[in-house]
């Protein structure tokens, strides 16, 4: 609700505190990658239908149940040329509906100015940070971008930003965008006794925003094969597997507004990808990298039949080993020994919804026998709260809060994957090997079903129930309601009132209808939504706190 009002007055605070001092801008705004030893050129793309490309031995086609998956071999600029080139039009409406999110959040003309001129200076020395080989291959994707957007930035820097995009999404609070949660198993508690990953990435810029989901298989000619699922025209790593059975997912951790943009995470991540084939290796790619945001990597690692957690921030760096263990669970809080006494660790635990989330995977681990990747699946799907407590759909307690980006699941000894399709986790999980993905790919380009459909995990069946048809109407009915709320406007008490019924276990479904009868002096009505509200499971205290305030204020002047 405060989204707008907390951009702006970052980017105005940022402006009037900095003046935005020239120095570095006009350096960064043309300097560009060395590309001087490779060759620019690239075959034409050769269109099959709407859905399948090919340029050489690399493609994208869609499959069956809406997943992008794009092959993509050779050098840094050549892999950035040919991906641009197959994900054209992808790219125009990924970008489109991302900046869009933007341009509704900071609607003015005269601040979309000051938006520009702020990107200019925060990330002035962002190229410093990223590996020239990744610079290369962002530059070969940007030759392909839309035009539309040349005055937020031309189209290299516009590639190099967006990939700070998630860092800031993390540092700025009131956007809410993260809350992620992830676990890893092994020995006595799985099947097989094999390493098992799962993780839910619940980074959310809007419906459309997810739509179009990318399952990238590259073949570096550099480095290891790898696979992630991110989205078009992002080359970092957000949930990610390599040739050697080494697994990187990101979760975020408490963070200051940064002031200048370093290393993005999901380059950190994407190196280790590349380069890293155990444990150690890992760790010492983060090392030398800085970072400008906080973030808690767990990395798997089929070698070392074990996860662990590189826990980094601007300041710090921990590793999170647990001996003689079989599981680790991640929320969005560090455990290293590094952040035991750090006091923005601290207030996150107290404050947040990450210590729960952690508390309540915890349950659902003990509660299962032996995981295998079904009952992993399920356990990424779970929508309740602690001890099985009905919390409302959507709420932020809850593994599944019903905005996922995407579900993962690894096997990495076996170099198995299964990736989510929409909506949400929900869809069937589509399972890829590794093993397979890669071979003969030169003598038989033609050859694009590169998923193990027999391995696939169905949909949930709750996509079937009248709860999430309510559910879906109740996230288009919030939005309503909010804007109403922001905009000052007048609404039928009834479209307020069928919040709760849509949603009837969710808090915020009753605070926000108490808030607008209250902001319409309507104090009975008020009174008696917050008071339901305090009875149900608040996502974080500072939540509780306001519901708690409203509640006082709507009891006394209701007299």
């Amino acid at each position: 609700m405060h989204n707008r009002h907390h951009i702006a007055t970052l980017i105005f605070s940022s402006l009037l505190i900095l003046t935005l001092s020239s120095c570095g801008i006009k350096k960064s705004l043309h300097t560009l990658p060395d590309l001087s030893s490779y060759n620019a050129e690239i075959p034409e793309r050769t269109i099959i239908n709407d859905s399948t490309y090919f340029v050489g031995n690399n493609f994208l086609t869609k499959n069956k149940q809406g997943l992008w998956e794009l092959y993509v071999e050779g050098d840094p600029l050549v892999r950035g040329l040919i991906s641009g080139r197959l994900s054209q039009e992808l790219m125009y409406e990924q970008e489109a509906v991302f900046l869009n999110k933007i341009k509704s959040l900071v609607p003015s003309e005269g601040q979309q100015k000051f938006l520009r001129k702020f990107l200019s200076w925060y990330n002035r020395k962002m190229y410093k940070h990223v590996p020239e080989e990744y610079q290369s291959e962002l530059y070969g994707i940007s030759q392909y971008m839309s035009e539309d957007y040349d005055a937020i930035a031309p189209p290299y820097l516009r590639a190099l930003y967006l990939h700070g995009a998630h860092d800031i999404a993390h540092a700025l609070k009131d956007l809410a965008l993260v809350g992620c949660t992830s676990f890893a198993a092994w020995d006595e508690k799985t099947e097989d006794g094999g390493l098992l990953i799962g993780r839910n990435f619940d980074f959310y810029a809007g419906d459309a925003f997810a739509e179009n989901k990318v399952v990238s298989f590259i073949n570096p000619d550099e480095g290891y094969k790898f696979m992630s699922i991110s989205w078009s025209g992002f080359i970092g790593v957000v949930s990610g597997m390599n040739e050697k059975g080494l697994t990187v997912t990101i979760n975020a951790g408490k963070s200051k507004i940064p002031w200048i943009a370093k290393t993005p995470i999901s380059i950190v991540t994407r190196e280790i990808l590349q380069y890293a084939s155990n444990i150690e290796e890992a760790i010492a790619i983060a090392k030398k990298r800085e970072v400008f945001v906080s973030e808690a990597i767990m990395v798997g690692s089929a070698i070392d039949h074990k996860a662990v957690l590189i826990e980094v921030s601007p300041k710090d760096f921990g590793v999170y080993d647990i001996e003689n263990s079989d599981e680790l669970i991640c929320a969005n809080h560090f455990q290293s020994d590094t952040y035991k006494k750090d006091r923005r660790n601290k207030k996150t635990i107290q404050n947040s919804h990450s210590q729960y989330r952690y508390d309540r995977m915890a349950q659902l681990i003990s509660e299962k026998d032996k995981i295998n990747p079904e009952k992993a699946v399920s356990i990424l799907r779970n929508t309740e709260g602690l001890d099985d407590k009905a919390i409302g759909y959507g709420n932020e307690k809850a593994l599944n809060q019903l905005l996922a980006h995407h579900g993962i699941i690894f096997k990495p000894e076996e170099l198995k994957v299964w990736v989510s399709a929409n909506p949400y986790q929900l869809g069937e999980f589509v399972a890829y090997d590794l093993n397979t993905v890669f071979n003969d790919r030169s003598e038989n380009p033609s050859a694009v079903t590169i998923s193990y459909q027999d391995l696939n995990i169905p949909e949930d069946p709750f996509l079937y129930t009248e709860a999430y048809k309510n559910y879906e109407v109740y996230r288009t009915l919030e939005a309503k309601v909010e804007h109403a709320l922001n905009a000052k406007e007048k609404l039928d008490d009834g479209i307020v009132e069928n919040l709760s019924e849509l949603n009837p276990n969710y808090w915020k479904a009753y605070y926000l209808a108490g808030l607008y009868f209250y902001n319409h002096k309507d104090y009975n009505k008020a009174f008696k939504n917050f008071e339901i509200a305090s009875s149900k499971e608040i996502t974080t205290r500072p939540d509780a706190e306001k519901v708690a305030k409203y509640l006082r204020k709507s009891k006394r002047k209701s007299r």
